[in-house]
């Protein structure tokens, strides 16, 4: 892996944990990963049915894109509804290193 390549891999990752460090964001997480592809509105109905968390709606849209600019999250529209979706493939990439050091060892 060249150095640029490194950096950007490092830069990535900084972002995962960015997101993955604020209580709100791994609700989110955890409501998408509960139930895929909510809207907006369906996240925060449940963050305040569940959690008694009284964030606004453009509030859990911010750490929507956050969650986005991250990876963790990926969202298409259809039509006026702009559907949510756990990816959890930033989290297996940054785990990669650490579970598979023994079997690059051998």
């Amino acid at each position: 892996m060249g150095d640029a390549e490194h950096e950007r891999d490092a830069a990535g990752e900084g972002d995962v944990f960015k997101a993955l460090a604020d209580p709100t964001r791994r609700k989110i997480l955890d409501e998408l990963a509960e139930r895929d592809g909510q809207t907006l509105f369906e996240i925060c109905s449940r963050l305040t049915m569940k959690y008694r968390l009284g964030s606004s709606r453009q509030a859990i849209s911010q750490h929507l894109e956050v969650l986005i600019g991250a990876g963790l999250v990926t969202s298409h529209r259809e039509g006026r509804y702009k559907f949510h979706h756990i990816d959890t493939g930033p989290l297996e990439r940054l785990t990669d290193r650490w579970r598979n050091r023994e079997a690059k060892e051998n």
